[in-house]
């Protein structure tokens, strides 16, 4: 397989087929879709994309061999494949979906959105806080549409619970809980065929190294390819605060973290984490080794608590008897990544700001990584830092 010689060479012959491949989409037009990174997360994508619009598969992208022939055969052999992402974005495609290890993210998008892409890109959308700025000027230079996989911001009863909060239902609100737990100790993952792999390409701008069956499936914990749950799991949450509170940046933050149980590890596999804004706190705790009560936020407000998940949320009110309580109380009626995938579809066609704006998704990973650098650090970290 050739690829193009040099960047310039690739970035003519995309911005050619970005030309040739753009038009003009009615309502019902089928969006031709290219997947780059064809992991698990991958599928649960393009399961949503199926309930979401009419879609179909162009091309795919893999350095595993096997997860790119599982997505030919969901195409129903339409999709070609590829070893290099760029080879992609060549194709007459609407948008790409990128889920690939958290290194990859902003590299992949920085090209798609050269290409003239319209992008869907998984959280956290950057691997370090200095990526933030070169994502955000590329999607408002090139004006193209990303939809942040921060699928709560489409997720009906998270938007009328936001409405709430910030509507004054629960009073002042001081202080917000997070948490989410998880177990990853019940594993047995399928051996890796090594002969259909590219490690090199997988491994990217990330420390030459050997591979590693657990830094395959487990990268998040691995600071060359992710952020551990600060990145991860409080990722989510955390943009859920800075919607609802209207605040998107910390002044300071206190991490304490600990290998207790996955030493083999780079990140903590237990942590707990504060940060303070302008007027409020937020916690966050999670462990990897235990999975009871899941996650969730508990927004803390002088006149009521509203606690929230992706089942739904109840509103608990102040002076009220425990009989009477919870007054509010609302269901989650599907997963909220359907939802979040049609908006997506939506603006492609109408050219409109997506409900997860790339904005939101750069703050929200922000967050998580400034307490990665507290956690590195001394504990604590102001923010911005002082020089």
């Amino acid at each position: 397989m050739e690829y193009p010689p040099n960047r310039r060479t690739f970035l003519i012959a995309t911005g050619m087929t970005a030309l040739a491949s753009t038009r003009v989409l009615g309502a019902n037009d089928t969006l031709r879709i290219g997947v780059i990174g064809a992991g698990g997360r991958m599928n649960n994508l393009l399961d949503s994309a199926d309930k979401a619009g009419n879609v179909q598969i162009v091309a795919v992208s893999d350095v595993y061999a096997p997860r790119r022939d599982t997505i030919k055969e969901r195409s129903k052999g339409l999709a070609t494949t590829h070893g290099d992402y760029r080879e992609v974005l060549q194709q007459p495609l609407d948008a790409v979906f990128i889920s690939s290890p958290d290194h990859w993210h902003v590299p992949m998008a920085l090209d798609a959105l050269a290409a003239g892409k319209d992008v869907y890109l998984e959280k956290p959308v950057t691997h370090t806080i200095e990526e933030g700025a070169a994502l955000i000027a590329a999607v408002r230079s090139n004006k193209r549409i990303l939809q942040c996989g921060m699928q709560q911001r489409s997720w009906s009863h998270f938007r009328d619970a936001v409405d709430l909060i910030q509507g004054g239902s629960i009073g002042r609100v001081p202080q917000v809980r997070t948490y989410w737990w998880q177990n990853y100790q019940p594993w047995s993952p399928k051996p890796v065929d090594t002969q259909a792999l590219d490690w090199k390409q997988w491994l990217g701008n990330a420390p030459a190294q050997p591979f590693s069956e657990e830094k395959f499936y487990r990268w998040r914990w691995f600071w060359n390819f992710g952020g551990g749950a600060m990145t991860d799991l409080c990722t989510h949450w955390i943009d859920v605060v800075h919607w609802a509170m209207k605040a998107d940046t910390p002044r300071q933050v206190h991490m304490l973290g600990d290998k207790y149980v996955f030493e083999q590890w780079d990140c903590p596999d237990t942590v707990q984490a504060a940060f303070r804004y302008p007027g409020f706190d937020v916690v966050y705790e999670g462990m990897m080794a235990s999975s009871i009560d899941d996650g969730g936020l508990e927004f803390r407000g002088t006149e009521g608590t509203l606690k929230l998940n992706r089942s739904g949320f109840s509103i608990y009110r102040e002076g009220v008897s425990s009989k009477e309580n919870p007054v509010v109380k609302a269901d989650s009626f599907r997963d909220g990544t359907i939802t979040h995938m049609q908006n997506f579809f939506d603006c492609i066609k109408s050219r409109k700001e997506p409900n997860a704006p790339v904005e939101t998704g750069v703050a929200a990973a922000r967050a998580g990584q400034i307490a990665n650098l507290a956690y590195q650090r001394t504990g604590q970290l102001s923010w911005p830092p002082k020089s």
